[in-house]
């Protein structure tokens, strides 16, 4: 099986941002995609959430990708891959790969999507992270005969195919624990059943910041960081990272079960993510992770919930602060949000019913 560089067997495409104060350029009917559009599971994309005219595609210089093409995310973040459905332009965020005949689209699709920590490790760049043309061109992939590469496309794809029926079984389950929700605690906003209503700083005991040390290899603690914490509010472990901590440092930083996290710096969709803490053993989070402890008066579990419901998202991104690819809710800010406070009976038979849907994933 030989190596090749990715550079001589594909075609590297880039694409670039309209001004999106030039309203000529916007509102059109031609697909033009950003990295925040794509999640874990797309596969081929055939639609833009915003539109461009051929004006601005002109004006800006833009060159489109063809149906078929890989599209690889290059920064904010390093490692979305997916399949154009149809032609597309794209913004600066991507290194999008048009395949020659010596490689399958599919293949090299998987292929991408399963070195995505390869892919990080090659990013460059102080504040946020990126993947260069002349890094991706450089980039080798052992490359089996087209026969066998659509084989191994068609297993992946197969084995793909069952992971999504388990994935849409489990959305089916957090949806019933967010309806639960609603139904005994009632809207956030509106209060119909007329709780108390406080602030997130009357109800906690401490709110803390993480540490700003890098990972290293090796380290002694399992290192958490924003993308650990889902936007549904679970705990994931796949790409889990270790630091070295000072004993004297690290009970600051130090997060343990019924401990709860909020993801204070991210991008203005993915910020205030929350999730509670509910593992045995210690690890340590990441400077953009605020660690809650809370006292008697509400749940860990009830207080996470709460934080990601779509009401509480509208007023997160609301309220965060702006710079480029990133928003920013601090610690002070955080405490200023409003709760109400069911009674903490309703509370405990609530944690024991999604207790009861998690045994069932």
């Amino acid at each position: 099986m030989e190596k090749k560089r990715l550079g001589d067997i594909c075609e590297i495409v880039t694409g670039a941002t309209p001004k999106t104060n030039i309203k000529e350029f916007w509102d059109g009917d031609i697909n033009w995609i950003t990295p925040a559009e794509l999640t874990e599971d797309t596969y081929i994309i055939n639609e833009s959430l915003r539109k461009i005219t051929t004006e601005g595609v002109e004006k800006t210089g833009l060159k489109s990708f063809p149906k078929g093409t890989v599209i690889l995310s290059s920064r904010a973040p390093i490692g979305k891959v997916a399949i154009a459905g149809c032609e597309m332009y794209c913004n600066q965020g991507f290194k999008n790969l048009v395949c020659s005949k010596q490689i399958n689209n599919r293949f090299l699709y998987w292929y991408l999507k399963g070195h995505k920590e390869y892919l990080n490790s090659l990013g460059r760049g102080a504040t946020f992270k990126e993947i260069s043309k002349a890094i991706v061109e450089n980039i080798e992939i052992c490359l089996p005969t087209l026969e066998k590469q659509e084989k191994y496309a068609d297993i992946l794809e197969q084995c793909n195919g069952i992971i999504q029926i388990k994935k849409g079984q489990l959305r089916k389950l957090d949806t019933l624990v967010k309806s639960r929700f609603a139904e005994m605690f009632g809207d956030p906003i509106r209060n119909p059943k007329g709780w108390k209503v406080v602030t997130i700083g009357d109800i906690v005991t401490e709110v803390r910041y993480g540490t700003s040390k890098p990972a290293v290899e090796g380290g002694k603690y399992p290192y958490l960081r924003m993308n650990n914490l889902t936007a549904d509010g679970h705990l994931d472990l796949n790409d889990l990272k270790y630091i070295d901590i000072s004993d004297d440092e690290v009970e600051k930083c130090v997060v343990r079960k019924g401990d709860v996290l909020f993801n204070r710096t991210n991008s203005i969709d993915l910020v205030g993510k929350t999730a509670v803490f509910d593992l045995p053993d210690d690890m340590v989070i990441a400077g953009y992770i605020i660690r809650v402890r809370l006292n008697e008066k509400i749940l860990p579990e009830v207080l996470s919930q709460y934080m990601n419901l779509e009401a509480l998202k509208d007023i997160l991104r609301s309220m965060a602060k702006g710079a480029v690819n990133q928003a920013n809710i601090n610690a002070q800010e955080l405490q200023s949000i409003r709760i109400y406070v069911p009674d903490i009976e309703l509370q405990k038979q609530f944690v024991e019913m999604k207790d009861q849907v998690d045994k069932s994933k």
